[in-house]
């Protein structure tokens, strides 16, 4: 209402309907670039689906301009409802017998509507990830330390002994020694199963023999995880040390992320939901990443590929670019990373 009592409804009606209009085209852009990236149609929509009821059914034909009713009426009704629930559900002090205090969790179309616009002018005209031989932290700090822009440092690993450590069987035997480490990553930490039918890490530590050494017609496996375990993580931290060209002011986060498999596909397209930008050190094997930018930023910003091999280092916001990676035939794949501020 103005000061003369006037209402301005319609002029607001066209407002929140060229703010869901604009909405309804991102999520229609993210749907036509995940078919684009191999995914079917019905992939997408049961990927959809899983989150919201409706929302497959209402996107399946918007990106030729057409918006469904149902489409509209979730995002009118249902949206609006739920964001209620988790305002109302996440004061803690009602909600405190809860392991969670939140009773709608993360999902991505809750993290795209909540997601800042990515700074797009860092990556034009980028058209390969630039690499280095030996990069000082000043001349990381000005060029990829904190923006859009990915770098590889190759080589960065020499001589940390995590080189000839770490393994499949350093790591089953490192858990299994320290069983709290193996819930904790259940209960605090973060375990991915990808393609494999493990439910945990500790499933994963129980594949046969043959298909842990990545043996000619085993069943293909690649996982990963994050430790959140002080006694695991002063072990692991013996074996590698921070990146020689992160600036010292940084510093690492508590978590260590892990992640390793066959040859194959490693993790497909996604994006993360992290606070900060991350390194990824190629202990061993070769990783090829694929990287798309983000809707508004597709174009402007062009999709890289990058082979990292064994001892270099990728840095990447991967909060700002969707990725995916492929795994080379030969050693197993094993990286080790962390973010950094």
């Amino acid at each position: 209402m103005t000061k003369n009592g006037k209402s301005h409804s319609v002029g607001n009606g066209k407002g929140k309907e060229d703010a869901r209009q604009n909405l309804i085209d991102e999520i229609c852009k993210l749907r036509s670039k995940s078919v684009k990236s191999g995914l079917t149609h019905a992939k997408v929509d049961a990927a959809l689906a899983a989150h919201h009821n409706g929302v497959s059914t209402a996107t399946s034909g918007c990106c030729n301009g057409k918006i469904g009713a149902n489409f509209r009426w979730f995002f009118l009704t249902c949206i609006p409802i739920a964001l209620g629930l988790v305002v109302f559900a996440c004061r803690e002090e009602i909600f405190m017998w809860f392991d969670d205090p939140c009773i709608i969790g993360s999902n991505f179309i809750f993290a795209e509507i909540g997601r800042p616009n990515a700074p797009c002018e860092l990556c034009r005209n980028l058209t390969e990830v630039p690499t280095y031989e030996t990069i000082t932290p000043a001349e990381f700090v000005a060029k990829h330390a904190y923006n859009i822009r990915p770098a590889l440092v190759t080589g960065a690993t020499a001589n940390w002994t995590a080189m000839g450590t770490f393994s499949y069987d350093f790591f089953k035997e490192l858990y299994e020694s320290h069983p709290e480490a193996l819930d904790a990553v259940e209960k605090e930490c973060q375990f991915f199963p990808y393609n494999t039918e493990f439910g945990s890490l500790k499933d994963a530590f129980e594949m046969p023999a043959d298909r842990a050494a990545l043996k000619d017609g085993e069943k293909h496996w690649y996982f990963g995880w994050s430790n959140c375990d002080p006694v695991v993580a002063a072990k692991l931290r013996k074996h590698y040390q921070r990146p020689y060209f992160l600036p010292e002011s940084s510093e690492s986060s508590a978590l260590d992320w892990i992640f390793m498999g066959g040859p194959g596909v490693g993790a497909g397209i996604h994006l993360d939901n992290v606070e900060k930008p991350s390194w990824q050190a190629q202990l061993s094997g070769k990783k090829t990443w694929t990287l798309l930018p983000l809707p508004e930023c597709e174009n402007i910003c062009h999709e890289l590929q990058v082979t990292v091999n064994t001892g270099d280092i990728i840095v990447l916001d991967t909060n700002q670019w969707y990725h995916t990676t492929r795994i080379h035939p030969g050693k197993i794949s094993i990286t080790i990373g962390s973010e950094f501020d």
